[in-house]
C-alpha cells in the first residue's frame, strides 16, 4: 500500500475506535455508581483501619460530573477492548497473507483476556498501594483525597497493567507482520526482565517484595511464551521458503549457518 493509502486506513481505524469508545462510554455511564463504590473501597478500608477521616473530596461544583465522565470513559476502554484491539490488528493485516489475516481471531482471543487479567491484577495491587501512600499522613490529621486525582491515579494503574499484559500479543503481531524475528526478541531478554521488574516496582509502591514479584513474574513468563510463538512462526515460514527454493527469512540458504555468515537478520528486519 502507498503511504497515502496507509494514512487513510489509519484514519479510518482510529475513527472506528473513537466511535466504539463513545458507545462504550455511554453504556459505562449507567454503571457508574457500583464501579465508583468499587474504586473508592480502598480509601474506605484505610479509613476503617486507621480509625480517622480518610475520604474522597469533590472540590468543585462540576467535579462530580467530570469524575463520572472519566469513570464512564474508563469503563468504555475496558468494555470495548475487543473492538479496538481488532481495529489495531486490522490496520496491519494489509501486510499479511490471507492465511495470516485469519489469525485475527486468535489475536483477539489472546489479547482480551490478557488485557483484562492485567487490569484485575492492578485491582489486586491497588489496596496495598493506597494503604502505603496514605500512611505517610501524620497522626491525628484529616486526609481529604481529591477525587479526580485519586481516580486518575487508579485508572492509570489499571490501564498500565492491562497494556503491559498486552506486550506478548504486540510481539507476536510484529513477528507475524515480518518486522521482528524471534531471535531479535530473545536477544533483548535481559532488558525485558529489567523493565518488567522496574515496571512492577513503580506500579506497586509497597515495601514488601512479594507484590512486585507477583506482578513481574507473569509479565516475564508471557514475554518468553511470546518468543516461543514467534520462533514457531519463523520456523514454519523458513520451511515454506526452503520448499520453494528460496532463502530463509534471515537470507541464508539450506545448509548455511546464519551466524557464521553474519546474517542474523534479514535486510529490513529488526
Amino acid at each position: 500500500m502507498p503511504l497515502r493509502a496507509h494514512l487513510r486506513e489509519l484514519r479510518r481505524r482510529l475513527t472506528l475506535i473513537a466511535v466504539g469508545l463513545v458507545v462504550g462510554t455511554v453504556v459505562g455511564w449507567f454503571f457508574y455508581d457500583p464501579v465508583f463504590q468499587l474504586l473508592q473501597r480502598p480509601i474506605l478500608d484505610v479509613a476503617a483501619r486507621r480509625g480517622d477521616t480518610v475520604s474522597l473530596n469533590f472540590q468543585g461544583v462540576a467535579t462530580a460530573f467530570d469524575v463520572q465522565i472519566k469513570v464512564s470513559l474508563f469503563l468504555g476502554v475496558l468494555g470495548t477492548s475487543p473492538w479496538w484491539m481488532y481495529q489495531l490488528w486490522a490496520f496491519i493485516t494489509p501486510g499479511l497473507t490471507r492465511r495470516e489475516r485469519g489469525y485475527a481471531v486468535g489475536f483477539i482471543a489472546a489479547g482480551v483476556p490478557l488485557f483484562l487479567s492485567g487490569a484485575a491484577l492492578a485491582f489486586w495491587a491497588l489496596p496495598n498501594a493506597v494503604r502505603l501512600l496514605t500512611d505517610f499522613a501524620p497522626a491525628e490529621t484529616t486526609n481529604w483525597v481529591d477525587a479526580q486525582l485519586y481516580l486518575s491515579f487508579v485508572m492509570r494503574i489499571v490501564l498500565a497493567f492491562g497494556v503491559g499484559f498486552l506486550l506478548p500479543v504486540v510481539m507476536v503481531a510484529l513477528n507475524f507482520a515480518g518486522l521482528v524475528r524471534a531471535r531479535a526478541w530473545l536477544a533483548g531478554w535481559r532488558w525485558a526482565v529489567v523493565i518488567a521488574f522496574t515496571f512492577a516496582a513503580v506500579a506497586t509502591p509497597t515495601p514488601d517484595a512479594i507484590s512486585m514479584i507477583v506482578v513481574a513474574i507473569p509479565i516475564c513468563v508471557l514475554f518468553f511464551v511470546a518468543i516461543g510463538v514467534c520462533h514457531l512462526h519463523d520456523r514454519r515460514l523458513d520451511r515454506r521458503l526452503v520448499a520453494q527454493g528460496l532463502p530463509r527469512l534471515d537470507g541464508t540458504m539450506p545448509g548455511e549457518d546464519a551466524d557464521a555468515l553474519g546474517g542474523g537478520a534479514a535486510p529490513g528486519t529488526a
